[in-house]
Order: structure tokens, then C-alpha cells, then sequence
């Protein structure tokens, strides 16, 4: 019988950082996949990164993951989205080569130490004493672990659907995961089914690439991973297009061959990434959307119409597609299509990705109902990370959200839940002015090389980030610059007011229409004060140090810690709706009780002077 320390039951995004992070923690770790050719193969969309999810990578990368070093690897064009507004919101962005990227990940975990990939399939867990021992696969052969990630994506009892037709899948042309599904049922797993959707793919042969709007990526672009020097691939620009009045007549006078509106798909979808169908009918004021024409590669001709995502019958798609501008002669190589799969609730997980009902066992990915790469692979990053600690008997990581985005997304799915496929955005995330892009690195870099995720030279670079940092913010704030005609006069091409006596840099900097750039032209600097995150923190100082003050009050709650015996029915005024929703999702300090829904702020004042009385009997 084969016996692991870690085995991570699939081999998409979350898979493959959970399986990586494990194995270079030191622990001997399985890979189970039912089709080893299908690693880091991305089933949607061409692009990694985004709005709020290109925040996810950086992060990860800041930990030690793989996906932004992947995505630098194989990137074909870089974009920072809202470049044009506050350093919060902006979000690096990047076209992929799929072909390479597949093969990018499956040459990196076929010769990492300690990790073993074998095809087949989980058919059901091997659980005692509420406790996971290991898998039997379909082929009835027992694999034994101490710990089990969990990350089966899209694939249980995944039902694809094209117009009224449907059938098992997991991804188109590969089979669904059968079974396991009632197995987590057995164990008292609560399951929901959601939905999600893929666009065609258009021969880009076939294509008027004349009567479409070009878009070019950044000159020069920015990667992902902080330790990338130089982006080896060639970059190539994307076109838009968009749908028309007539685009949106053939969608409607087809709706009762939709499976979204004919009553075939029950699951919910995707609210922030809907179908062609569902913007038509919920925005029937719009007479245009946009179709964003991503090329899937350098060496291929497939071309991803974003926008455009659908379950209509192929017919239907095809007319649709001939509608649109530019794509009047456009050619199908593959159809879009739904697929509904089930889903487990996140409030059955502690904030380490370990489920509540079952010891040892974590789950990471689509089945903690969220969508899209990013926040996949950021799950299934700490889920590694915790079962590897799990095993080496260590503490276990916590990451709350004045830490990083990936604390916000683990706690909005473990206090919160969710009841539709949830995707990261800036908006949800309240700390976003000290959670940004740029020092992902500087808040994340030491937890990661303690881990041993992180290699040397990496946390080296972001330590000495930081003291540049320090540096050039002094810098600025001890250096004086007089009033000289050549100053004023530059000042006022800035349309900012004249130096009428002598001021700090910093104070100069200070100034909305004022860059570092600028100042450089006037003054000579050392290379530490030219840092972008020097004049970042110069910029925001006021509003920065009103966040950290936020921070300062939300790490109290955080700090008061809730044992895990605690009995709620025993706590006077609380109501029976509160105790049985403390009960159910047991949180782990009064931080985290804070954020349940319906949990009050009165509650939390009686919560916390029970406490004070439990802890104090205790000693």
C-alpha cells in the first residue's frame, strides 16, 4: 500500500500550488490527477491577473507560489489596469500562451523533489475517527496520507450543457469526477450546485482584424513576480469588438433553446462574469457590449472572444458570432458551453482551509465556491502550506484581512460563505490603500522564506526594498530646496503654486501635481529615493496612517481569542439565532465572530464580557 504525507487530489490551479508548497515543505507528496496532460491547463480564459486578482498573484508570488513566476514565463502581452487612478486600485494584468503554460507547469512538477504525480481518480476518501487516512481511486487501489488536499475544480458531477443538450464532464472532452461527491455527503458535507461558462474560440484566420480596435499592452511591461528581471516572451497586442442590436435579437428570439432560460440549469452563476444571455436580458437598455478578442498563444490560431461567454445551442453561437463586426466570416473551432458542478460550503472550513467536520482534510479551489485562477491558486497555496504545518506539528497560517487580500478572501468564504461563484475584487477589501500591488512583497517576503517557500535571493530583495524605502522617505523629509526662478517657473507648467520660501522634498512631494519624476529633474537623487513606493507612501502618508489606525482597532478583536469548547447555549442575552450561528461556524476569535451575518455588535459586547468571565473562572 502507498503511503504519502500529503496527497492533493487535482491538478489545476489550486492543485498545483498546494502540491508544490507541500513537497517544498519537505513533505513526500502525491498529485492525483485523472489526466496527467491536463496540468495547469486553463479551461477559460488566456490571461492571469486582473482587478483585485492580479493583487492574488503578486501575494502569491510574495510567498513563495508559482503562478506569477509561470505568467511571467509565458506571458504575451502585460497590462496595470486603472493605471490612470489611486495606486489601491491598480491591478497587473497578462495574456498567456496556454500551450506553454500547460507544458510550463508539467515539466515543474514532474521534477520537483518529494512530489509524485499518478493518474487516476478519487472515488472516495478513507476517513476514521473523523479523521482523513488517505483515497480509494477508481480503480479500488487504497493510497494512505496523513493530510489530503482536496481541489477537484469544475469536476464533480460535472454536467456540461450545449443549448438543450447535456452530458458528464468536467471540462469539455474530459470526464467528470463521479462519486465523490455523495462521499463528502456521507460525512455530513453540505454541497450546493453552482454554475459557471466558457466562451468559442474563433479561428483567428478568419478574422477582420481591419474593422477592429487594437489594443497593445504596457512598453515597457511589467511582470508579475518581483525576482523577474526580463519577460522572455514576445508580446503581441488583443482587439475589441462589440455585439450590436442585431447581435442581441438573435440571442433573444433563441432563449427557449437556452439552458439558462428554459429552465435546464438550476445552479447559480456568475454574477461579476455573466453570459452573453444574461447581459442581454438584465441590460436591455445597452445597445452594445464589449468583446475583448484574446489571442490563446503564439503558436496557435485559436482566439478567445471575452464577452461572449455562452450555452447557446451551436447554431445559435454561430449567428450570434457573424453578427458582430469584424467577425462577419468568423469560423468555430470549439463552442462555448455551461457546466454545473457541485460545490461545498466554506463556512464548514477554518480559516486554514481544514474542514470542520473531517481532521486533516483541506479543501482549495472551485469547491469552496469561487472563480477564476487567481483565487484558486491562492487557496490551494495556503492549503498546502497548512497541511504540510499540520504535519510537522507546527502553528498553523491565519491570514486576516488587514494582512493581505488572500486573508480577505479566506474569511469572506469561511465567516461569510457565499451563495454564488465568488470572485475577488478591490472593493471588498477595506485595508486596499496598505494592501497593494507594489509591497506585496514587503508584507509577505519573511513569511514565506520562513516557510522555506521563498528563496533567499527573493526575500533578500524585498528586505532591502524596504530599508531603500526607509532611506529615500528620510531623504526627502531631511532635504531642503530653496525658491529659484527655474523651480517656479516648472511648478507653474504643473499648475501648482510658487515656492515662496524654502520646503522639505517631502513636502514638495506632497503635492498632487508634483511626482518624483519632477523633483528629480531639479535635484539630484540618490537611487534609494527613486523607488516608486518612496513617493507611494510620501503621497498617502495621511491616509495610510488613518488605515493602520483601522488596522490597529480591528487586531484587538482579532487578538481576543474564542476557545473552540466554548458552550454558547450557555451565554445569557444572546439570542437562539446567534448561538446556533456561533455554533455552526465556530469562529476563532471575536474578530471573526464579528463579521457573521446577523451577528450584532450588541452581541459581540455580551460575546466579549462572557469571555472576560469564561477566561478569568479559567485561570
Amino acid at each position: 500500500m502507498n503511503s504519502y504525507d500529503v496527497i492533493v487530489v487535482g491538478a489545476g490551479h489550486a492543485g498545483i500550488e498546494a502540491a508544490l508548497a507541500s513537497a517544498r515543505m519537505g513533505c513526500k507528496t502525491l498529485m492525483l490527477t485523472m489526466d496527467i496532460h491536463s496540468i495547469g491547463r486553463m479551461s477559460c480564459n488566456p490571461a492571469i491577473g486582473g482587478v483585485g486578482k492580479g493583487q492574488l498573484v503578486k501575494e502569491i508570488d510574495a510567498l513563495g507560489g508559482q503562478m506569477a513566476r509561470a505568467a511571467d514565463a509565458c506571458g504575451i502581452q502585460f497590462r496595470i489596469l486603472n493605471a490612470s487612478k489611486g495606486r489601491a486600485v491598480q491591478s497587473s494584468r497578462a495574456q498567456i500562451d496556454l500551450d506553454l503554460y500547460n507544458r510550463h507547469m508539467q515539466e515543474l512538477v514532474t521534477h520537483i523533489p518529494n512530489l509524485e504525480v499518478k493518474e487516476g481518480e478519487a472515488k472516495k476518501l478513507i476517513v476514521t475517527d473523523n479523521q482523513v487516512r488517505g483515497v480509494v481511486t477508481a480503480k479500488d487501489e487504497e493510497i494512505r496520507a496523513s493530510a489530503l488536499v482536496l481541489s477537484p475544480g469544475t469536476f464533480l458531477d460535472g454536467l456540461i450543457h450545449i443549448g438543450l443538450e447535456h452530458h458528464s464532464g468536467g471540462r469539455l472532452n474530459e470526464r467528470a469526477a463521479i462519486g465523490l461527491a455523495d462521499n463528502l455527503k456521507s460525512f455530513g458535507f453540505n454541497l450546493l450546485r453552482f454554475k459557471t461558462g466558457t466562451c468559442p474560440r474563433l479561428d483567428k484566420k478568419t478574422i477582420d482584424y481591419s474593422k477592429l480596435i487594437i489594443q497593445y499592452g504596457d512598453n515597457p511591461p511589467s511582470p508579475f513576480a518581483f525576482s523577474t528581471i526580463k519577460l522572455a516572451q514576445e508580446q503581441i497586442p488583443c482587439h475589441i469588438t462589440y455585439t450590436n442590436p442585431q447581435t442581441h435579437k438573435i440571442i433573444l428570439e433563441n432563449l427557449d433553446r437556452s439552458p439558462l432560460y428554459s429552465g435546464i440549469i438550476k445552479a447559480t452563476g456568475v454574477r461579476y462574469c455573466p453570459s452573453i444571455e444574461d447581459k442581454i436580458v438584465k441590460f436591455k437598455d445597452k445597445l452594445r457590449h464589449q468583446v475583448f478578442l484574446e489571442p490563446q498563444g503564439l503558436s496557435t490560431d485559436e482566439v478567445y472572444p471575452n464577452g461572449l461567454s455562452t450555452s447557446l445551442p451551436e447554431d445559435v453561437q454561430l449567428k450570434m458570432i457573424r453578427s458582430i463586426e469584424g467577425l462577419e466570416e468568423a469560423k468555430v473551432i470549439r463552442f462555448g458551453y455551461g457546466i454545473e458542478y457541485f460545490m461545498a460550503e466554506p463556512t464548514q472550513l477554518y480559516p486554514t482551509l481544514e474542514t470542520k467536520l473531517v481532521k486533516n482534510l483541506y479543501l482549495a479551489g472551485q469547491i469552496n465556491g469561487t472563480t477564476g485562477y487567481e483565487e484558486a491558486a491562492a487557496q490551494g497555496l495556503l492549503a498546502g502550506i497548512n497541511a504540510a504545518l499540520k504535519i510537522r506539528k507546527k502553528e498553523p497560517l491565519i491570514l486576516d484581512r488587514a494582512s493581505s487580500y488572500l486573508g480577505v478572501l479566506i474569511d469572506d468564504l469561511t465567516t461569510k460563505g457565499t451563495n454564488e461563484p465568488y470572485r475577488m475584487f478591490t472593493s471588498r477589501v477595506e485595508y486596499r490603500l496598505i494592501l497593494r500591488e507594489d509591497n506585496a512583497d514587503t508584507r509577505l517576503s519573511k513569511i514565506g522564506y520562513d516557510l522555506g517557500l521563498l528563496d533567499k535571493e527573493s526575500y533578500k530583495l524585498a528586505q532591502k526594498k524596504i530599508e531603500d524605502t526607509a532611506k529615500g522617505i528620510k531623504f526627502l523629509k531631511n532635504t531642503r530646496i530653496q525658491p529659484s526662478a527655474k523651480i517656479n517657473a516648472a511648478l507653474a507648467l504643473l499648475n501648482t503654486a510658487w515656492l515662496k520660501k524654502e520646503v522639505t522634498l517631502e513636502e514638495l512631494l506632497k503635492r498632487p501635481q508634483v511626482s518624483l519624476n519632477d523633483i528629480r529633474s531639479w535635484v539630484s537623487l540618490p537611487e534609494f529615493a527613486i523607488a516608486k513606493e518612496v513617493e507611494i507612501e510620501v503621497k498617502y502618508k495621511g491616509f495610510i496612517q488613518r488605515q493602520l489606525k483601522d488596522v490597529e482597532k480591528f487586531k484587538n478583536l482579532e487578538k481576543i481569542k474564542i476557545p473552540a469548547a466554548l458552550d454558547y447555549t450557555k451565554i445569557p442575552s444572546l439570542s437562539r439565532e446567534t448561538k446556533e450561528k456561533l455554533d455552526k461556524l465556530k469562529p476563532l476569535n471575536l474578530g471573526q465572530a464579528s463579521r457573521i451575518s446577523g451577528v450584532t455588535p450588541a452581541a459581540i459586547s455580551i460575546l466579549m464580557v462572557y469571555l472576560r468571565k469564561f477566561m478569568a473562572l479559567a485561570k
